[in-house]
């Protein structure tokens, strides 16, 4: 059983780095984007990066 759960953390892990990383190329790529484009994008960066963080947390327990 531990080791499907080491394995679904992982795999969330990457998911949500690569959703952080996608997300912040499209940030990084695009000069035109409106203030609420930007704050949104923020709102979303921010939820990604405390997923991952409570992940990676999970991970070393």
């Amino acid at each position: 059983m531990a080791l499907t759960s080491e394995k679904n953390i992982k795999k969330a892990l990457e998911y949500y780095t690569f959703k952080s990383n996608q997300l912040k190329a499209f940030i990084n790529e695009n000069t035109n984007l409106t203030v609420e484009q930007i704050i949104e994008s923020g709102k979303e960066l921010e939820i990604l990066e405390y997923k991952i963080t409570a992940l990676e947390v999970a991970e070393e327990n």
